[in-house]
C-alpha cells in the first residue's frame, strides 16, 4: 500500500506512526506534514487545504490510500475528489461530512434518530439570538454554526457573556463565515467522554473511548483550546450502548438521506446525570485523544482503513492493548490567544527514552538544524502503562526530559480519575 496521510498536526503524526508500522505499508507520504512526520514517512510541500494538488499528487505517485486528518479538507469535499480520480480516501463526503461542518444540520439529525443531545436552537439574525437568550438566562452554551478551529464555543456564565459571543461571532465576524449562523443550546454538566467508531456507511467498529482536556489550565481553568491532553481507556464506560445510541443510529439516518458516511466519526459526549448526551459529532480523529488511542492499538490500523473504504467493516475486528495511554500537549507561551513562536526545544530524544514513552510533534519546524516552536499546540508526550497512573507518571517523566523553558502544559491530565 502507498499511502498518503493528509495534515500537519500530532494526530498526523501518530496516524503516520501507526500506519508506518503496518507491514502493508510500502510508501508513506505526508501532506504537509512536520519534522516528526519527516521521521517515519516523507513529507510533501502541499497544504491540506490544495485539494486539486492532493490529487494531482495522489494521481502521479499512484496512491492506493488518502487518510485525511483534518476536517476542513473533508468538509471541502476532498473525499468527493479522490473518488472522482479513483483513489480512495478514509473520510466522508462533503455531504457527510456537515456532521461537523455545521452543527445546526448534526442537532437536526439527532432529533430525525432519535440521538439524545441538548435542547437547541439555530439563529442567523443576532438581535433575535441575544433576545432569545435574555428570555432564556443563564448559563447557556453558544456556538459558531460551522468550523471555527474548536474555539467557537462558549460556555457562557451570565447573559451578558452570551450576548458578546453572538456579537463576536456574528457582528465582529471573529470566525468568518463559521459565525454566519449561532447554535444555542442548554448547558449539559457532567464528565466529557469521546468516542470513536470507523465507519463503513453501514457499519461500524468501535475504535475507543477517550477523555479531552479543553481548558488551557489546571483545574479545567481559563480558555478553551484545541486540546491540552487526554487519556484512554475511560474506566467504567461500557462502549456497547454508546455505540447503539449514538453511532448506528447516526449511520442509519446519514445512509438514508443518501449521504452514507465513511471514515472515522467521532462523538463528543457529556455523561450526565440522567445519561449520556451527545454535545457534538465531527468527522475525523480528534487531536490529542488520537494519540492517546493509537498506542494503545494492538491491530493493524492500515486494514481497518481499508475495509472502511471498501464497505467491509461488518467482517473486522479491533484489539486492544491492555493498558492505559496519557497524552500531555505542550504549548508555546501565549497560547491559545496570541502564542509566542520560534524558541528552540531541545530534550525530545531523552524525553521519549522514558519506558512507555512516546513523542509526536505537532506545531515545529527546523531552522539550522534546531527545532523550534511554530504553532501554539507543540508537542504531545504520551505514556503508557498498565493502568492510569502508571501512564501519567511514564507521561511526566518524559516532559521532565524536555528543554524548552517557553513551554508549559496541564499538570493534571487523567489526574483525577487515576486517583480514583
Amino acid at each position: 500500500m502507498r499511502v498518503l496521510v493528509v495534515g500537519s498536526g500530532g494526530r498526523e503524526h501518530a496516524l503516520c506512526w501507526a500506519i508506518a508500522a503496518s507491514p502493508l505499508t510500502t510508501k508513506l507520504w505526508a501532506a504537509p506534514g512536520n519534522p516528526g512526520t519527516a521521521t517515519v514517512a516523507e513529507n510533501v510541500h502541499l497544504q491540506a487545504e490544495d485539494l486539486a494538488g492532493l490529487v494531482h499528487f495522489a494521481r502521479e505517485h499512484a496512491v492506493d490510500l488518502v487518510v485525511p486528518g483534518p476536517e476542513g479538507p473533508l468538509v471541502a469535499g476532498l473525499a468527493d475528489a479522490m473518488a472522482q480520480a479513483g483513489i480512495r480516501c478514509c473520510g466522508p463526503s462533503a455531504a457527510a461530512a456537515r456532521l461537523e461542518g455545521s452543527k445546526a444540520f448534526a442537532k437536526e439529525l439527532c432529533d430525525a434518530a432519535g440521538i439524545a443531545t441538548a435542547l437547541w436552537e439555530r439563529f442567523d439574525d443576532p438581535a433575535e439570538a441575544i433576545a432569545f437568550v435574555r428570555r432564556r438566562g443563564a448559563p447557556i452554551v453558544v456556538k459558531a454554526d460551522g468550523l471555527a478551529s474548536g474555539k467557537g464555543v462558549v460556555v457562557a456564565a451570565t447573559v451578558e457573556e452570551a450576548e458578546a459571543a453572538i456579537r463576536a461571532a456574528m457582528e465582529q465576524l471573529h470566525f468568518g463565515a463559521a459565525g454566519n449562523a449561532v447554535v444555542i443550546e442548554e448547558l449539559l454538566e457532567g464528565e466529557e467522554c469521546s468516542l470513536f467508531a470507523l465507519c463503513d456507511g453501514t457499519d461500524a467498529v468501535f475504535l475507543g473511548l477517550a477523555q479531552d482536556h479543553k481548558r488551557v489550565g489546571d483545574g479545567d481553568i481559563g480558555p478553551n483550546t484545541g486540546g491540552m491532553g487526554a487519556f484512554s481507556p475511560v474506566p467504567g464506560l461500557d462502549p456497547e450502548p454508546l455505540m447503539s445510541g449514538f453511532i448506528r443510529p447516526a449511520l442509519a439516518e446519514m445512509a438514508a438521506r443518501g449521504t452514507p458516511f465513511r471514515g472515522l466519526l467521532f462523538a463528543g459526549l457529556m455523561l450526565t446525570a440522567s445519561g449520556p448526551r451527545l454535545i457534538e459529532y465531527n468527522v475525523r480523529f480528534g487531536d490529542p485523544e488520537c494519540q492517546a488511542l493509537l498506542p494503545r492499538l494492538r491491530s493493524d490500523l492500515l486494514p481497518g482503513l481499508i475495509a472502511a473504504c471498501d464497505g467491509e467493516l461488518s467482517r473486522f475486528d479491533l484489539r486492544w492493548r491492555n493498558e492505559a495511554c496519557v497524552a500531555v500537549v505542550m504549548a508555546t507561551q501565549g497560547y491559545p490567544a496570541a502564542p509566542h513562536t520560534g524558541s528552540v526545544i531541545d530534550g525530545l530524544e531523552a524525553a521519549a527514552a522514558v519506558p512507555g514513552a512516546l513523542v509526536f510533534q505537532a506545531g515545529t519546524r527546523i531552522e539550522d538544524g534546531r527545532l523550534l516552536s511554530a504553532a501554539g499546540r507543540v508537542l504531545t508526550i504520551c505514556g503508557t502503562g498498565p493502568d492510569l497512573a502508571s501512564a501519567r507518571e511514564a507521561a511526566y517523566a518524559a516532559v521532565a526530559n524536555v528543554r524548552w523553558p517557553e513551554g508549559f502544559c496541564r499538570r493534571d491530565i487523567g489526574a483525577k480519575l487515576a486517583a480514583r
